[in-house]
Parts: structure tokens; sequence; C-alpha cells
């Protein structure tokens, strides 16, 4: 891949805690195909979602800084850190403001998730939310979603009040098929695409093709649209955090 530097910011590679990696040997590969890809900075974003993904923090955190140490003995260049893919709920901010759910890499964005089931109205309730709360919601795989594709004024909607979008990499290069890439292309068009992560599960099956993605960015849109969305946005989050944990730190004072 000839391109180096890449940040995932959606990627499900912590062992034993969500549908993702199955164990430390599965993760290990899973970091390797992203090295190939050109990543070498990664959020990892396990699941929580009622009554399906809900690991308790202490053991989400044990993996990780398992995980973390596996990365660090394959390439001192990667960096590893931790976030989550909240599904939509009425407690968020106070799961949040306590830290029973991380929001990404410490910082004030919340990789956030909907399902087909919830109306425009809930949408736009839970964003308001977050935001109201000095959060900055990023929407996960917003190609999904039926009611987004069905109605692109409503992610246009949804940004103007402050919200970011992510897509996964699949479907920006058409691996999920010619409909939801088309979709893609539109809100690349449109600006409406803020980040592009790889949504990745395992090393076999929904692998990650974030660098095949850059590649495709950078020719048909450009190289200074492709280092915006895969490089610039993603580092804002980890400056974010960076300043928010300063920020902490002084308070604490």
């Amino acid at each position: 891949m000839p391109v180096s530097g890449l940040i995932d910011i959606h990627c499900h590679m912590i062992p034993y805690v969500d549908d993702g990696a199955v164990d430390l040997k599965e993760a290990v590969k899973m970091l390797k195909m992203e090295y190939d890809q050109g990543v070498r900075t990664i959020i990892v974003t396990p699941h929580h979602r009622k009554r399906m993904f809900e690991t308790p923090m202490a053991e989400i955190k044990k993996q990780f800084r398992i995980l973390r140490e596996a990365a660090w003995e394959y390439d001192q260049d990667l960096r590893l850190y931790l976030g989550c893919e909240f599904h939509a709920e009425t407690d968020m901010v106070p799961l949040l403001r306590s830290g029973q759910v991380p929001t990404m890499a410490g910082s004030r964005y919340v990789l956030t998730e909907f399902s087909n089931r919830m109306d425009a109205f809930y949408i736009r309730e839970r964003l308001y939310a977050l935001l109201s709360s000095g959060y900055k919601p990023v929407i996960a795989h917003v190609e999904r979603y039926d009611i987004m594709r069905e109605n692109i004024g409503l992610v246009e909607e949804l940004i103007s009040m402050g919200a970011m979008t992510q897509i996964n990499a699949d479907s920006l290069i058409g691996k999920e098929g010619f409909g939801t890439k088309r979709f893609c292309r539109m809100l690349m068009k449109q600006g409406a695409v803020h980040f592009v992560g790889s949504d990745s599960h395992g090393s076999r099956e929904r692998v990650s093709r974030l660098g095949e993605a850059y590649v495709y960015t950078e020719k048909k849109f450009g190289r200074t649209c492709a280092e915006e969305i895969f490089i610039k946005n993603p580092r804002r989050i980890l400056a974010d955090a960076k300043k928010r944990k300063h920020s902490s730190a002084a308070h604490r004072k």
C-alpha cells in the first residue's frame, strides 16, 4: 500500500468484548492487516449496546492493555487508543459522564450508532442531547441507515446541528454493493463525510481496507480531501483528547 500514517477511528479488535476479534491471535492478525493498509494509529471502538454488548469497563480496559502491548511488540509506530461505538439510548450522557462508557480516546467525540427502527425525531433528540452536553457526536456508518439513504437532506440537517459523519471503507469502495457506493459518493461530493473507518471485525471477514479507500478517495476526490478525512480530522479527535486531559489535570490542581 503506497500510503502510510492513516488513522482508523472505528474498528472492533479488542478480543472477548463484542462481536469483533474472538481472541488475541485474531486481534494481532487484524493489527497486521491495518498496518499493511497504511494505518499507524487506531481508535478501537468496542460496541456498547443495552442487552447485547455490556462488557464491564474494567474488562474492556484489561483486554485493551493486552492488545496495546501486542501492537507495540509488532511495531512501535502503532498507536492504539480506547473508544466505543455507542448505540444510541436515552441515558447516553450520564453513562459518558460517569465513565461507564468511554468517548473516543478520551476526547469529546462520541461514535454514535443508530438502528433502522429509529426515526428522525429520535435521532435528532439523541444527537441534540449529546451536543447540548458538550459532546461531539460522530454518526457511525451513516450510509447504513435507510432513513438517511432515503433522505440525504436529513444527513445535511444533522451536520448543520453540529453532528459529524463516518462512512465505512468497504461501503466507499463498493464492497457493500453499487447502491451503497453511489450514496457514499453523493455524500462525498456534498462534503458530508468527515471520517472513513474500517469498521473491521476480523481477519477473514469484514477486514480493514482503509488504505484502499484512501487511494480511491485520492483518485476520485483529490489528495486534499483524502488527507482531511483519513488523517487531519482524526488528528483533531486526538488533539481534543490531549486538550481535555490537560484541562482536567489543571482543574485538579
